[in-house]
């Protein structure tokens, strides 16, 4: 695609594509070009092409007529045009925009008016994702600033579909694939005057950046008086299989109009986030004020409009302070995995000059009500639950939930899904219109409780609020109950195991003495060598309930073991009884980590090893000792609450206040603390792992540097410092996998340009780093940590500081000998006197403003002009040389003549010293009104 660029007055603004998909058993998709001119132009939007991104021919726009929008300030019109294209297939599709010509006149992009303007915006159809839509963007991308007051904006985005969004700030395009020439961000130090202190609050440089999350744009704060052109792009994400899949994207090519004016921002008070349950409604006062008094208006923006919410009053100029009435009453179709994010919009409207304005997000949740269950019925050897119809129809699935024993936990506000330390385990999903379930999975003796979570479908997603507990009679025992599998001994060849069951409690016509069959197998679920360590063991008669055997010649240290028991009626089990539930051993997992060990254990057993009341039972207990402890070695150092920790415990040296060390081998055995929920069958169910020891590790680096360098005082004494020094400092948070704690020493690296290589200038111990010996500010640095094993962080990020350059000529040369501006010279050190203070003074007698003086210039290229354009005079000086960078210019020609009184032009080309190369040179010009 291509185009004949003329100059022809200015015209496009701003804009972006939208995309809405008519059918979701059909690739056909409504697109809309939405464009904001500028309405002094002649010409009209459109004649520009339309690529639909599948390979169709694209599609020329016809001519649409301008719509005025004063609301948006002088000269802003807006335009769209809207078209329907089928895909023929599913995949990833760019829609481009491409048209002659961008406005004329926007400051940060070279020769915008013959530059064309290019948006685009990217969809996605895949049958296993569902509907898709473009994200929505609410407010216009026209917004005014005023120079020093930060400046904010936020597209009001939503996604149709309830897709999550985040954003990312990109260089505005001419065409596919192909950046504006000549693009500058809009904090780039050409437009400032003073850029070191040129945000709102005077003490740093301006930013420009965007909220990944919320989508809020900052400038703080602008600088030059004009035209600005931005791009950023919202990047849909949906939740799919358990991972975020980026669905598409909207990119908004946006301008922002700088206009003069004294005017302060009006401001927002919103309320805090909050979580619903679906049904409630939602009432909220947001409140707008104007420091200045004028009056104000607040707008809204958020998909919640579309679903019945309502502001009132919205988009009118009223009295500050102003009250305006969110409502919302909530539904079921409501819910969503993520919260709906309402975008609150004030703006003044001040006698004089531009508009301010201010937003703010409010993050509303919607959740599912929690399902309600009634009972939990015991029928022969199943259990059966039944529960009421819930009451959202579109929810997807019930989710049923099942521990043994009792957790009666009640959730926090609007805490949604099942609690992760809750004990429980997810038994199955049914249809969302399901009201019971039979559960027939039961091992013998054990007390079932049970909760239900609805989910509801993607995109939106979403869980409702965990329903009430409830929890059955203890199951019917007519098998083994297996209560212990506990690791006596660890060892490669002789370890031990202690197995423990009861009889069943209906024997049916059996008598004693009972004889049981008992099967292990290796590992803690599943029959790998399977064995049968008894065929026929005869219980104990000094103990008819409760049968022990022990297991021995085991390699406990290697492997876990699962054991099974049967009740034999005579030489044959008995087929009614059925087979006990496995149970495995505890089995214990160090994770070696720098001065502490992580460890895990589990086991997979027919009662809970949760135990919620009494409080004291849920605390697993953990011993250790000292490299090859034996079982009765180790000692009692802690004890967790695996009901709020789960099965994990960090040492850390906490039991004795001793720090772990690298060259030392630590031991460690669990004791778990179980129950059944029986009233009939003992509590605790006490149950030892393995021994295992581990060694702390090392290999962990440490966290990534975040430095800070204290910026430069040019102001301070700028007309005569010659020592410069910077200081640095930084701190090591945590981030990822890496270590915050273990430094021994930072290494400090500093190249002198951003061209320049960067070296290592120092090792130091703390976290600052003054260096010293500076010829000037100017330098990059970046900082990385070193621990006590040598394992280095990554480089923290590069940070440059730079020179604060100065230089400033005067508009009068008076050369008649009276020792007041008789040479026109930069102003400066040079030729100045210091009176009796101290202070330097100027040729005049007064003293001089330390912040006019010359400062970090390397050479200057001075030419003089007479009113007609001819040069009269030309001079180069460099820092350090005979010909200085003052000029000291006596109203002389190059000829040696004097030039007659009156007013001649200049032009100074100065090369300062900074830190970027590329941004060196600047170019001065002005007028000196010579006067004889």
């Amino acid at each position: 695609m291509s185009f004949t660029n003329e100059v022809q007055a200015t015209h496009l603004r701003a804009g972006e594509i939208i995309v809405r998909r008519i059918s979701c058993d059909a690739n056909k998709y409504e697109i809309t070009i939405i464009v904001y001119t500028d309405t002094g132009s002649d010409v009209r939007f459109g004649e520009g092409l339309l690529d639909f991104g599948d390979g169709t021919e694209p599609l020329p726009l016809p001519q649409i007529d301008n719509t005025s929008r004063g609301d948006l300030g002088k000269d802003v019109g807006t335009a769209s045009f809207t078209t329907v294209h089928t895909y023929s297939s599913a995949g990833r599709f760019k829609i481009g925009y491409v048209e002659a010509n961008r406005n004329e006149g926007v400051l940060n992009i070279n020769n915008s008016v013959n530059t064309t303007f290019y948006v685009e915006t990217e969809i996605f159809i895949d049958p296993f994702v569902g509907c898709n839509n473009s994200p929505v963007l609410l407010i216009p991308p026209i917004d005014r600033a005023c120079p020093g007051v930060a400046f904010y904006h936020n597209p009001g985005a939503y996604d149709p579909d309830g897709d999550s969004l985040s954003y990312e700030l990109v260089t505005p395009k001419m065409s596919l694939g192909t950046n504006v020439n000549g693009y500058e961000h809009p904090n780039d130090r050409q437009f400032y005057n003073s850029y070191s202190n040129a945000n709102e609050d005077m003490d740093g440089p301006p930013d420009f950046e965007i909220d990944p999350l919320t989508g809020e744009l900052t400038w703080d704060s602008p600088g030059a008086i004009g035209e600005y052109n931005i791009a950023f792009v919202v990047r849909e994400w949906r939740f799919i299989a358990g991972e975020w899949v980026q669905m598409g994207f909207v990119t908004r090519d946006m301008q922002i109009i700088v206009e003069d004016c004294e005017n302060e921002r009006p401001e927002l008070i919103i309320p805090e986030d909050i979580c619903v349950e679906a049904g409630e409604s939602v009432e909220e006062a947001i409140i707008g004020t104007d420091p200045d008094g004028d009056q104000v208006k607040i707008e809204a923006a958020s998909l919640v409009f579309s679903k019945g919410a309502t502001l009132e009053p919205d988009s009118v100029f009223r009295n500050s302070p102003l009250t305006a009435d969110f409502k919302w009453q909530t539904s079921c179709e409501d819910i969503s995995l993520t919260p709906y994010k309402v975008t609150f919009k004030i703006s003044d409207n001040p006698p004089n000059g531009p508009s301010l304005v201010s937003f703010a997000t409010w993050n509303i949740t919607v959740v599912g009500p929690a399902p309600v269950l009634v009972a939990a019925n015991q029928e022969n050897q199943s259990i059966v639950l039944d529960w009421d119809a819930y009451t959202c129809k579109n929810a997807d699935q019930i989710q049923v939930w099942r521990r043994v024993d009792s957790n009666p936990y009640e959730p926090d506000d609007c805490e949604t899904g099942i609690r992760e330390e809750a004990g429980y385990q997810l038994l199955t999903e049914v249809d969302a219109n399901s009201v019971s379930y039979r559960d027939s999975d039961l091992s013998p003796g054990a007390k079932y409780c049970y909760r239900l979570v609805a989910t509801f479908p993607s995109p939106y997603g979403g869980e409702s609020i965990v329903s009430n507990e409830i929890c059955s009679e203890p199951t019917l025992a007519t098998e083994p109950v297996i209560t212990r599998v506990s690791v006596d001994v660890t060892d490669q060849a002789d370890g031990r195991i202690t197995l423990e069951w009861r009889e069943p409690f209906d024997l049916g016509t059996l008598t004693a003495p009972l004889f049981y069959r008992i099967y292990r197998s290796e590992g803690q679920t599943g029959s790998a060598n399977r064995v049968m360590l008894v065929d026929k063991f005869k219980v104990d008669s000094t103990d008819p309930i409760l049968s022990t055997y022990k297991d021995s010649l085991l390699n406990t240290t290697d492997l876990s073991y699962n054991y099974e028991v049967v009740l034999l009626d005579g030489d044959d089990e008995i087929p009614s009884a059925g087979t006990a539930t496995k149970a495995s051993s505890v089995r214990l997992t160090p994770v070696p980590q720098l001065k502490k060990i992580r460890l895990e254990w589990e086991a997979v057993v027919p009662w809970s090893n949760s135990i919620v009341n009494p409080p004291e039972d849920s605390k697993h207990l953990i011993y250790r000792g000292e490299e090859g402890a034996k079982e009765d070695d180790l000692v009692l150092i802690d004890e967790v609450d695996v009901t709020q920790f789960g099965y994990v415990y960090i040492d850390s040296g906490q039991y004795d206040n001793t720090e772990l060390r690298d060259d030392r081998i630590y031991c460690y055995r669990i004791m778990t603390k179980g129950t059944y929920g029986n009233p009939d069958i003992y509590s605790p169910l006490l149950n030892y792992s393995q021994i295992v020891c581990a060694q702390p590790s090392d290999t962990v680096p440490p966290c990534k540097p975040s430095v800070t360098i204290s910026q430069p005082d040019c102001n301070s004494n700028s007309c005569g410092f010659t020592d410069f020094e910077n200081v640095l400092t930084w701190d090591v948070g945590f981030e990822g996998s890496c270590e915050s704690g273990d430094v021994a020493y930072y290494e400090v690296y500093y190249a002198e340009s951003t061209e320049a290589e960067f070296e290592i200038i120092a090792n130091v111990e703390t976290a600052s780093f003054t260096h010293r010996g500076l010829d000037s500010y100017k330098g990059c640095y970046k900082v990385r940590a070193v621990d006590r094993s040598g394992n280095m962080s990554e480089f923290s990020e590069s940070f440059c500081i730079d020179n604060c350059p100065h230089y400033e000529l005067p508009n009068l040369l008076t050369p008649n000998n009276d020792n007041c501006n008789d040479l026109f010279s930069a102003y400066g050190q040079e030729g100045n006197m210091q009176d009796e203070n101290g202070q330097i003074i100027s040729q005049c007698g007064e003293v001089l403003d330390p912040t006019k003086c010359a400062r970090f210039v390397e050479s200057v290229d001075f030419t003089v002009f007479n009113r007609w354009g001819k040069k009269v005079y030309h001079y180069k000086g460099k820092s350090g040389s005979e010909n200085g960078i003052y000029i000291n210019w006596d109203g002389r020609d190059e000829t040696g003549a004097n030039l007659s009184s009156g007013v001649y032009y200049y032009q100074a080309d100065v090369t300062f010293d900074v830190v970027d190369p590329s941004n060196a040179k600047q170019q001065f010009k002005g007028w000196i009104h010579i006067m004889r």
